[in-house]
């Protein structure tokens, strides 16, 4: 391709990717809907700030994750919209692992362990997804979805660990709403995903099999009405 139209294209993909970033960027009404949804219900301005700062760590990234990975992924739908979504966030957990510089009293430590994020349902849920796909992917010879399939396996599961382990910040009930957010959407995303990668075809059962794939991203991913009870 000549220089001129690579140099339009770069041109254009970033006024497209500025446009998107500026529709996405949240302000203090994202942060205070967000932790609502999640369970913490009137957020004071420092918890707002702390959910404002989380989304601002994601959605940086969307809009030049969405212009660059269709083209590699050679998918333009909702796959490279799934891939956006957990690379956006695995960025983002990666980013958030260095230790906030403000001082924080150890007593608002939210509990770092995943069953105080994500129940043991869907644990399960998930760790069925991924082998009742891997398996069916493996029988069928479906060498190139398997490795998606378990690469998408992989970076949710580094997504939740990372979600799990992250430096506290903040009060611990927005601290503890944010990883239960995390954690979650990035299992639901994966469920989703790989039953998705992992039954393809225009047959009933695979269409069976990904619905209730949907079903689960959708039980697993729904927001808190409260948060979890902390020990």
């Amino acid at each position: 391709m000549p220089w001129d139209n690579v140099l339009g294209v770069a041109l254009l993909s970033g006024l497209i990717g500025l446009a998107i970033l500026i529709v996405l960027w949240p302000g203090e009404k994202h942060g205070k809907r967000l932790l609502e949804r999640w369970g913490v219900p009137d957020p004071d301005a420092a918890e707002v700030a702390l959910a404002v700062r989380y989304l601002k760590r994601r959605r940086l990234w969307y809009p030049w994750l969405f212009l660059a990975l269709p083209p590699l992924l050679d998918d333009a739908g909702v796959g490279s919209i799934v891939a956006t979504l957990l690379l956006g966030g695995l960025i983002a957990e990666l980013l958030a692992q260095r230790p906030a510089r403000a001082p924080r009293r150890e007593a608002d430590l939210a509990p770092r362990t995943l069953a105080a994020i994500a129940p043991a349902w869907m644990l399960v849920l998930g760790a069925l997804a991924v082998a009742g796909s891997v398996a069916h992917l493996v029988v069928t010879a479906q060498w190139k979805l398997l490795a998606f399939a378990a690469g998408t396996a992989v970076l949710c599961a580094a997504i939740t660990a990372l979600a799990v382990r992250r430096p506290a910040a903040g009060a611990a009930r927005a601290d503890l709403a944010l990883r239960c957010r995390s954690a979650r959407v990035a299992i639901g995303l994966g469920i989703g995903a790989v039953t998705a990668i992992g039954w393809p075809g225009g047959n009933l059962v695979s269409l069976l099999v990904v619905v209730a794939g949907v079903a689960a991203f959708l039980a697993v991913t729904a927001p808190l009405k409260r948060l979890p009870a902390v020990a």
